[in-house]
């Protein structure tokens, strides 16, 4: 990486949402021989749209294309700035600060949230990582810098928009019962819903098509099946 390949002082941290059926998690990678975890992030091809290097990232580490992406916020104080932190994660891969020294210089990093479908993710590592691997939102380890920050600010936002962006169209399969409708909800919230509530808010709204139910053996237990009508 030559520093005049790439966009000065910006950098991208992307916050990774999917929904395994039961949990909200979120995608994290280990840093190799340094212990530190973090969002999946990166830098900005001079000849590079901001949008098209996070799409690109992305898909370097879960193998998908047409992600699901809010820009969300713009992370820029002087306080995130410790370049003994880049410094250690250099020097732990057999870099010597002198080959990139452009990485010691303060960044301004726009964040991202991506919603993707859990199922069809094969987490992959770069080439300064040892692991890319999903985490409960709920049991992440301690993450480097301003991470955690961005982790919060993210779900902040995420709950903002659980309504107007239709957040569950992009993390449930196509089709899709109520009960999973609603533990997206739940998990995104973190508190529990009534059900019959949760579905008449739902059902007003006029977003979602039924379609037949799902059969499993009781016929008179199996539940409607829905997609997002939009």
């Amino acid at each position: 990486m030559q520093s005049n390949e790439y966009l000065k002082h910006i950098a991208y941290d992307s916050v990774v949402f999917g929904f395994s059926g039961e949990k909200l998690k979120i995608l994290i990678i280990r840093y190799h021989n340094t212990g530190l975890f973090a969002l999946p992030g990166g830098f900005v091809r001079m000849n590079e749209n901001l949008n098209d290097a996070v799409r690109r990232g992305l898909k370097e580490r879960t193998g998908l294309d047409n992600i699901y992406l809010e820009q969300f916020y713009t992370f820029g104080d002087v306080a995130r700035y410790k370049p003994e932190v880049m410094d250690t994660i250099m020097k732990a891969n057999g870099h010597t600060i002198d080959e990139y020294p452009w990485f010691l210089d303060r960044f301004i990093s726009v964040a991202y949230y991506a919603l993707i479908n859990y199922e069809e993710v094969v987490p992959t590592p770069d080439a300064l990582s040892d692991s890319c691997d999903w985490y409960d939102i709920d049991k992440l380890p301690n993450l480097m810098l301003d991470h955690a920050e961005i982790v919060a600010k993210a779900l902040q936002t995420l709950r903002e928009n659980l309504e107007k962006k239709l957040v569950g169209m992009n993390l449930l399969p196509q089709l899709f019962t109520m009960k999973e409708l609603q533990k997206v909800y739940e998990v995104i919230l973190g508190e529990k819903l009534h059900r019959g509530t949760f579905q008449r808010k739902i059902l007003n709204l006029g977003i979602l098509q039924r379609h037949e139910k799902q059969y499993s053996g009781a016929a008179h237990k199996a539940p409607f099946l829905y997609s997002f009508g939009v």
